[in-house]
């Protein structure tokens, strides 16, 4: 019987920067202390790829004023990611590099 590894939220997150990293890109952490309810990274990667990410342990799901947030940011054309798994992560990087 096998066990399901639970991950926190900072270890998705220093995964996401590894990642986006391998590919080239980067994943600073995003402050915005006069804006609340940003996303925590932005994901740049080659070519002018950008996005937002929340970032959740498993399970967690983002406060309304963050889902406000993320609606305002979609409507405005970027694309946002709410990753609450490390398994999410490869998919959410191979579709922003999907042309």
């Amino acid at each position: 019987m096998f066990k399901k590894v639970r991950y926190t939220e900072k270890q998705i997150e220093q995964k996401l920067t590894l990642m986006a990293k391998s590919r080239g890109g980067i994943a600073p952490k995003f402050v915005s202390p006069s804006f609340a309810g940003m996303p925590d990274r932005l994901i740049l990667l080659p070519g002018g790829l950008l996005a937002f990410a929340e970032l959740k342990a498993p399970g967690m799901k983002p406060r309304p004023l963050q889902v406000a947030r993320h609606e305002m940011l979609r409507r405005l054309g970027f694309r946002v990611y709410v990753i609450d798994g490390i398994e999410q992560i490869g998919g959410i990087l191979d579709e922003l590099q999907t042309p």
